[in-house]
């Protein structure tokens, strides 16, 4: 019970500061946490005309990879449903311009920001 807490602490830590770097560059929130029956999006931002989904993952350490490593195929496809529920849901934002960013936390390391860390195939 304990470890949860302390990797749900972690988590909220974590995409705390991916807010504020993001912020930082000029991003506005949309929505944190965004979450329906197809997924959980951490933080919808906007960057002037773009709509940027943002999956945000933090690592103890790398044992077992890096923050980056664990955004599988899975979990992108997971995001890019949740953000096509969003779109439908969100319809001022039906037309926007989108992409899928990642900010990652291995260890003490400092955020690492992905700009478009993943496309939607066709």
């Amino acid at each position: 019970m304990l470890s949860a807490l302390l990797r749900k602490k972690r988590g909220d830590d974590g995409e705390q500061t991916a807010l504020d770097l993001l912020q930082g560059d000029g991003l506005r929130l949309v929505q944190r946490n965004f979450r329906c029956k197809l997924g959980e999006i951490d933080l919808v931002m906007q960057e002037r005309e773009v709509l940027v989904f943002v999956e945000v993952r933090v690592r103890k350490n790398a044992a077992f990879g890096s923050a980056s490593d664990s955004i599988t195929v899975h979990k992108q496809r997971r995001l890019i449903l949740a953000a096509q529920y969003f779109l439908q849901t969100h319809r001022e934002w039906a037309n926007a311009a989108c992409r899928f960013d990642a900010v990652t936390i291995t260890g003490n390391n400092a955020p690492e920001w992905c700009r478009d860390a993943f496309q939607v195939s066709t």
